[in-house]
Parts: structure tokens; sequence; C-alpha cells
């Protein structure tokens, strides 16, 4: 990784550790086929305490897209474009990359991502 690609991702993590510092303000959320493999990023903007992300951005990803040095910079533009003053990020994979009703039929699991099958999104647990 260059380091420009390191500087980047250590001041997305440092803006994200800041927490909430006001509006507007940025989510970030990582999706991937199993709990350890990003390939999606979503970015939606809060723009006041009772507003809905808009616009919201994705970036996908081959590889890790934590690790990508072009969807690091993109999202660190995305997030100076929009004035962001806050970011907040879960600190896990929260899902599945596709979508339900669009990828695959709503109520079912996902046929590529196994790993999600019968497991809560937000722990990665089993659900009994």
């Amino acid at each position: 990784m260059s380091l420009k690609a390191d500087r980047n991702k250590k001041k997305l993590a440092n803006i994200v550790r800041k927490g909430f510092r006001g509006y507007p303000m940025a989510t970030l959320a990582y999706y991937g086929p199993t709990d350890k493999k990003a390939t999606k990023v979503t970015v939606g903007i809060i723009l006041s305490e009772r507003s809905e992300p808009d616009p919201l951005r994705c970036w996908l990803c081959e590889t890790d897209v934590r690790h990508d040095p072009s969807s690091i910079e993109e999202i660190l533009l995305f997030l100076e474009e929009q004035s962001v003053t806050s970011v907040v990020a879960v600190d896990r994979i929260i899902g599945c990359p596709h979508q339900e009703g669009i990828d695959y039929p709503d109520g079912e699991a996902c046929p590529e991502c196994t790993f999600w099958k019968g497991r809560d999104r937000w722990t990665g647990d089993h659900i009994h």
C-alpha cells in the first residue's frame, strides 16, 4: 500500500474514532459474503436529526473495500464534498452485500452468501 493510501486509511479511521460531532453526519456500513471480507460499503449523509440518509452512495470491491485505496480515497472525497462534520460506523461487517427483493426474493436467504443464512447480521451469531 502506498504512503498516500496508508494516510487515507488512517484519516478515515480517525474521523470515525471521533464519533458524533454534529451534522451533517455520515454513516458507514460494511457488507460482505462473510464476516471477514467486506466487498461493499454504503455511506449515507444525514443533514439533521430528523432527516433520512440522502445522498446514499455505495462502493463495491472484489477484494476487501476496507483496504482498497481507491475506494477509501473516493469515500474521503465524498465526505468532504458533503461537508460532513461527523462519521459513525459499525465496527463489523453487518451482512450480505446483496439486496433482498432486488438480488434475491424477499424473505429468502441470499443464495450467494450462505455464511449469513441463519445468522444475526449485527452479532454474526447463529439464530436458533
